[in-house]
């Protein structure tokens, strides 16, 4: 049974979506589309905008989703099984399974986008790769250490970004390196995502959900919250909001899908980032783009 997955915030890069854009006429109307709802021509940045351009977080989640699920629509008939998505990447798997419409899955991205920015904005706060030690360890490093600094993205094993507070979250570095981590490095993001310091984004996230239509899932959507297959509108509302604040669980949703029969994993979005999450996860796994 094939999975499709879509990637998050960072898998961006100069050019992305222009050859569709340009070959497919029905993915040229989605993205015509996208530039009236969003108000400014996000085409013109994604197409020609350098990589500090695309950095920017209001452009940034718009720009990935559209990518990732204009990608899928513009193929014409598309009835996934079963689907998944790296935190933003959750939206474009929303849209993929039917639960929301391009518009609002849009819309929702794009108030997403600027309520985590200004979160961003109140408090210095940032992310950290751990390379090399094991969650548990990983875990109880940040727990022991003084401030905010939490398990934010299980990536694959032996590989999970932490989220804080700065001061917090470099002194967990040393923390981990001294407990024998290979490689602990702060990354180049503007926040703390996936932290509760996006609560108030949380809270405006979650405003702008309770006005948008949920429609029933075509398949199982498996989300980062809780790893598990859902097909509940109010269990996948629910899990969309605390996802802000919440961990993703992306290892544990790679290997639930696989539990429940995926055979095989495709990649719609910028980049392959996932697949090789993938690989890392379950090497014997067949992983490709869409």
């Amino acid at each position: 049974m094939p999975a499709f997955v879509f990637p998050g915030q960072g898998a961006q890069y100069p050019g992305m979506g222009k050859e569709i854009f340009e070959t497919n006429s029905v993915a040229k109307e989605y993205f015509l589309r996208a530039n009236e709802i969003l108000g400014f021509e996000i085409t013109q940045i994604m197409f020609g905008g350098t990589s500090e351009d695309l950095k920017q977080t209001k452009v940034t989640q718009p720009a990935v989703f559209l990518h990732s699920v204009i990608n899928v629509l513009s193929k014409g008939d598309f009835s996934p099984e079963m689907v998944a998505g790296h935190s933003l990447g959750e939206f474009s798997a929303l849209v993929a399974s039917g639960v929301l419409d391009f518009d609002d899955g849009l819309r929702l991205v794009a108030k997403r986008s600027l309520a985590m920015q200004k979160a961003c904005e109140k408090e210095p706060s940032t992310m950290a790769a751990i390379i090399g030690l094991a969650d548990e360890r990983v875990e109880k490093i940040c727990a022991e250490t003084e401030g905010i600094v939490v398990a934010a993205n299980y990536n694959c094993p032996s590989q999970l970004v932490i989220s804080g507070q700065v001061a917090a979250v470099t002194l967990a570095c040393e923390r981990m390196k001294a407990a024998g981590a290979k490689r602990a490095i702060l990354l180049p993001v503007s926040g703390a995502f996936h932290s509760p310091l996006m609560e108030s984004a949380r809270f405006e996230l979650a405003e702008a959900i309770a006005v948008t239509e949920f429609k029933l899932p075509k398949c199982r959507i498996y989300q980062n919250v809780d790893a598990k297959g859902n097909t509940d509108v109010f269990v996948i509302k629910s899990n969309l909001i605390a996802q802000l604040t919440s961990p993703v669980k992306w290892t544990q949703c790679v290997k639930q899908m696989i539990n429940d029969g995926a055979t095989s994993f495709y990649e719609s979005g910028p980049g392959s980032v996932l697949q090789g999450l993938i690989k890392k996860v379950n090497g014997e796994m067949l992983v490709n783009s869409y």
